[in-house]
């Protein structure tokens, strides 16, 4: 069988917490985002972009997290307000993949935000080629406005993923896929 073939059968998500050092190295982050661009993009429009935090870069993301929660609940639990601030730093890497769609008289938005997505999809399956694991989440701060503002994006572009990287702590396991026979319909003539 072939190894692409084989790679995807085998790739697995890994919950950031079971992501460990060394995370990849200058060169080998080059790579994934340098791979991670090679989707589908109708137009050429790139409508995405990568915003890496590594090092004390994830702790100040999440104290940015913490802030945005603070400013909602005072309250907020310890243990919770503990979340917010490792949120960022239980994988050596994490690379938001920003979808910039916009209007375009030619490219549809939905092309453009599937474009992103397959951005995400590209650089979870590099990773897994490199040896890494990742998980691809978004959590409450994919959505909140006031994040994408602290982070540095414009009003209209949005956080497609977050994709946490790092050395497996413990052999991921696969989940229950859906059957063939459940998702699949072949059009009659």
């Amino acid at each position: 069988m072939n190894e692409t073939i084989r790679l995807l059968q085998r790739r697995r998500s890994l919950a950031p917490a079971n992501l460990t050092e060394p995370g990849p190295s200058a060169a080998e982050v080059e790579t994934l985002l340098t791979v991670a661009s090679r989707v589908p993009d109708h137009g050429k429009l790139a409508p995405w972009r990568f915003i890496v935090f590594q090092g004390e870069a994830r702790e100040r993301v999440g104290r940015i997290a913490l802030q945005i929660k603070l400013a909602d609940d005072r309250g907020l639990a310890e243990t919770a307000r503990s979340a917010e601030l490792a949120r960022f730093t239980l994988a050596p890497l994490v690379v938001a993949v920003v979808s910039r769609a916009a209007p375009h008289v030619k490219i549809p938005e939905w092309e453009q935000v599937l474009s992103a997505g397959a951005v995400c999809m590209n650089l979870t399956v590099a990773a897994s080629a490199l040896g890494y694991a990742t998980t691809w989440l978004t959590e409450w701060c994919a959505y909140d406005r006031r994040f994408a503002t602290a982070i540095g994006l414009s009003d209209h572009e949005r956080i497609a993923g977050f994709i946490h990287i790092g050395r497996p702590k413990v052999e991921p396991q696969d989940r229950p896929r859906p059957p063939l026979a459940e998702i699949v319909t072949t059009f009659a003539p």
